[in-house]
């Protein structure tokens, strides 16, 4: 199949998948799977290679995102467990005031997705927000929304991040990289904004499981919770689980975008892989739990740590099947084949190609790619022919690559997971997010090109 008739039948299972899970209770494992199954059937799939494709998505899910999940999850634990998380928060409250913690932290998330995929980012912030939560009495909800806003733009937008980075090289963009930073920081005005005053609105009217929880048990204030710790962490020990990670994988990227090689480039890329990294970061909360006389508590903390994201793994691993059978259908080749069609469209054109793309498979890195991979050759016709012209296409195919973010995407299920959001609260939250900034993205991008 292929066609309008198999857009038409990836709509309709992305529904029913829906109705699945929010109407008729199935869990999402169980109802992803089923739906990549029958789409993979009616799409026309060869019936040997189904095992495969399916077998190839679960498995593509672990091996780039799984460890990372474990050890993010485990440092969050240990920054929980010895206190660490509520000397941060109090060390973000001193920087920025009480007023506007969602801001913080939605910039906080902004600067360190530069150099760390939002993913990670969001498992390595994420003890923050939820002590900033306590700290400060913000919705749960508007610093998830806020923290994931803030990863996401720069994941898309700006090197060295590999998207942006991959776009740039297939646009002829590699010799103006700083260019393109520039034009990535200008751009990311509107969506962060926009995800900002989305986040302070929606906060008011969706609770997370954490704050019905709290509604339902008696719950310690914050002043009673920080003096059941006893002692804090110093701030640098507090700091350096989550620090190390993001300047090892900062370092890593800017070898890459230097291009570096030899055994000293090798080594930084090496530490400065996430698995790699997180598991510094991971040997550094272990050195805090001791040193705060809690070494007792290890086993049980990995055990509850394993337990706890094993249905993030699961289902977010169920969301690579689906990614994978829409991959191995004739979707993108129907697209590529029809791209001159949509050519007039100008700065929407790469806009809407990748938002269909990412909408379609999951994966805003490959939106990206794909869609920059389609766009180079019709850059004289649609007008672009300037290095500045090259960057405002590149933040274009990273808008339509966060437009949207939905059960397909590891992203949706580490937010949802992460921030107690129940499925259709992570439509209603994450998903409809990304569609408003990256529409905000694509009209300044828009704006800007009227200008250069």
């Amino acid at each position: 199949m292929t066609g309008i008739p198999l857009i038409l039948v990836f709509v309709v299972a992305i529904v029913a998948m829906i109705l699945l899970i929010s109407k008729l209770k199935v869990h999402p494992f169980l109802a992803i799977l089923a739906v990549s199954l029958v789409l993979a059937i009616v799409a026309g799939l060869p019936l040997t290679q189904i095992p495969g494709i399916i077998g190839s998505g679960f498995a593509s899910t672990f091996t780039s995102i799984g460890i990372v999940i474990i050890l993010g999850a485990f440092i969050g634990a240990v920054l929980e467990r010895t206190g660490a998380a509520l000397k941060l928060a109090d060390l973000v409250i001193r920087l920025v005031g009480r007023r506007h913690p969602a801001l913080a932290m939605e910039l906080m998330g902004w600067v360190v997705s530069i150099p760390v995929f939002c993913d990670s980012g969001f498992v390595i912030l994420d003890p923050i927000r939820k002590a900033l939560v306590r700290r400060t009495g913000t919705s749960s909800v508007a610093m998830t929304v806020c923290l994931s806003c803030g990863l996401y733009v720069a994941h898309v937008f700006i090197p060295p991040t590999p998207g942006p980075l991959a776009a740039a090289q297939a646009l002829g963009m590699e010799s103006n990289l700083l260019l393109l930073i520039g034009i990535g920081v200008l751009c990311s005005v509107f969506p962060l904004v926009s995800g900002y005053l989305f986040a302070r609105y929606i906060g008011s009217r969706v609770r997370s499981a954490d704050e019905l929880e709290a509604d339902s048990s008696e719950v310690l204030s914050y002043a009673e919770l920080k003096a059941s710790f006893g002692k804090l962490p110093s701030a640098v020990s507090a700091l350096a689980p989550l620090v190390v990670p993001i300047l090892l994988m900062a370092l890593s990227s800017i070898v890459t975008l230097a291009q570096g090689s030899g055994i000293v480039a090798d080594i930084c890329l090496f530490c400065g892989s996430p698995i790699i990294a997180l598991g510094v970061g991971t040997v550094l909360a272990v050195m805090q739990l001791f040193a705060a006389g809690k070494g007792k508590d290890f086993y049980v903390l990995t055990n509850d740590t394993l337990r706890t994201v094993g249905p993030i793994l699961f289902v977010t691993a169920a969301g690579g099947v689906l990614g994978k059978v829409i991959a191995s259908s004739d979707l993108v080749v129907f697209l590529t084949e029809h791209a001159a069609t949509m050519e007039r469209l100008g700065i929407f054109f790469p806009f809407l190609l990748a938002a269909v793309l990412k909408t379609a498979q999951g994966s805003s890195t490959v939106a990206i790619t794909t869609t920059a991979g389609i766009v180079a050759p019709l850059m004289p016709v649609l007008g672009f022919t300037t290095p500045v012209d090259a960057a405002l296409l590149v933040v274009a195919i990273g808008a339509g690559a966060m437009t949207v973010s939905h059960a397909n995407d590891s992203y949706f299920w580490v937010v949802t997971n992460f921030g107690r959001l129940s499925v259709s609260e992570g439509y209603r939250t994450q998903t409809l997010m990304t569609g408003i900034i990256g529409l905000a993205a694509i009209l300044e991008a828009f704006l800007l090109s009227l200008v250069f």
